[in-house]
């Protein structure tokens, strides 16, 4: 029997020790903060389960375009006004990601995987210590993670300024909030926050939100941004932020001071690859000090494998399950298909959401994939008409002379679910005509996925 040994027991790891389990392996996870890992614990779902909140805020602010009326608001004037325990809202945050931690661990253990609580490095490629005890391993998978990136003068103290991992401990809705740096991470909690009833003030280092996203669903975030009251500085960065003890002080590289209730410091993340005997193992690392992996994870150290953040290949949960999944398939002799990111979905999850998946429009303009483009608003949309929503598009790219999609975005409610479709299309070559003819229920914001399938179809090429 193969042992097989995961440091770390995020998406990455718990992912593989699953896989590595039903193909009989004797499978040992070393976890240091729990199953689930950051991911479940302090950073994905308990951010999003803030954001489930903070849209049903919104929701209920704008009930009365829809002739609610919710504490005396109206349509002709005046905004709802809804209050938020922050207490509540964040032991829900906090009880929910305990909850998912806790089934995922059962789920592992019903598996017949051993869990060690602690850290665990590498003596050598194959022996594992955690504290006294060594653990000798067939195959050993590194999946450790990585934690919020600090700036040397603007160290979170866990009161004012904050990281995203210290949000949820506080107890009172931030008054004035300031985010610095408008990545997917400033801008999804940016915009959370605004939702809850924050006036937030968001820094960006570069002439908009998000760059390296989409530049049309970047455009259309921003604008809602703006729109719904909240305060973008672009072209600067955060020199200094100072707890000033009844608020924050934060010093602009342009030389503006802005002046907040709260800070909340969102500027990239850090592998957790030190100490862990990587190097000394003959793992290679980057100069970030990521791990760098092939695409089946393997390291440059036999037998050793790594998934998810500390690798820093697209840091996404989804990218890490796989990761993982995939160098148990190599470790253990099964047929299995290399990384392939241009098929990753990924999602912003502002509101209304951003999803993306395959080529960028940004690939096709530079001429560096020959395609089509189709860019249809979502307010055309009959559903979004009836649910008031009003932001939004569907853009989908297929190639130039055979109409396979190759990929597409999506802006609007729900995004993250509206881009399976894309994203299978993507995986598996289909054309826009056998979207085009694929049934959509009416109405429907899906529907908007193939009439920009019928677009395409109906294109011809320049």
């Amino acid at each position: 029997m193969t042992k097989v040994v995961i440091i770390g027991g995020g998406p990455g790891g718990y992912e593989a020790a699953l896989v590595a389990a039903q193909l009989g392996a004797d499978v040992t996870v070393v976890d240091r903060d729990g199953i689930g890992g950051a991911c479940v614990l302090t950073d994905c779902v308990p951010s999003k389960t803030l954001i489930a909140t903070s849209v049903r805020s919104t929701y209920i602010k704008d009930s009365p375009d829809l002739g609610i009326n919710v504490g005396g608001a109206t349509a002709e004037g005046g905004a709802c006004s809804v209050g938020i325990d922050m207490r509540k809202v964040n032991d829900r945050v906090k009880r929910l990601a305990r909850a998912q931690s806790e089934d995922t661990a059962a789920r592992l253990v019903k598996e017949g995987v051993e869990i060690i609580p602690g850290e665990g490095r590498l003596v050598d490629p194959r022996i594992v210590a955690v504290g006294e005890r060594r653990i000798t391993a067939d195959v050993v998978l590194v999946a450790t993670g990585a934690h919020p990136r600090e700036l040397r003068t603007a160290k979170p103290d866990g009161e004012r300024v904050l990281t995203w991992r210290q949000l949820y401990d506080l107890e009172e809705l931030p008054e004035n909030l300031i985010v610095v740096g408008s990545g997917v991470t400033g801008a999804e909690f940016a915009n959370a926050y605004q939702g809850l009833g924050s006036n937030v003030t968001l820094v960006s280092s570069r002439d908009r939100v998000m760059p390296t996203q989409d530049a049309d669903a970047a455009e259309v975030l921003e604008g809602v941004f703006r729109r719904q009251g909240m305060t973008v500085l672009g072209n600067t960065r955060a020199e200094s932020v100072v707890n000033t003890g009844d608020g924050v002080l934060v010093t602009l590289s342009d030389g503006r001071t802005v002046t907040g209730s709260h800070c909340l410091m969102t500027v990239g993340m850090i592998p957790n690859t030190d100490g862990l005997g990587l190097e000394e193992a003959g793992v290679r690392l980057d100069r970030g000090g990521f791990v760098q992996v092939d695409r089946v994870s393997r390291t440059s150290t036999p037998g050793v494998y790594a998934a998810g953040d500390c690798t820093g290949v697209n840091m996404l949960a989804s990218v890490a399950g796989m990761q993982g999944r995939i160098a148990m398939w190599h470790a253990l002799g099964e047929a299995v298909s290399p990384l392939k990111l241009s098929t990753v979905a990924s999602t912003v999850f502002t509101h209304p959401e951003l999803a993306a998946v395959g080529v960028s429009e940004e690939d096709v303009r530079s001429g560096r994939v020959d395609a089509r483009i189709v860019n249809l608003p979502l307010d055309t949309n009959s559903r979004a008409k009836m649910n008031n929503s009003k932001d939004g598009f569907v853009k989908l790219i297929c190639r130039q002379h055979t109409g396979i999609v190759l990929g597409g975005v999506i802006v609007g409610p729900r995004a993250s679910e509206l881009i399976l479709g894309v994203s299978i299309a993507v995986q598996q070559r289909l054309t826009v005509d056998e979207i085009a003819h694929t049934f959509a229920v009416y109405p429907s914001l899906s529907g908007s996925v193939t009439e920009a399938a019928r677009s395409l179809m109906q294109a011809s090429p320049e």
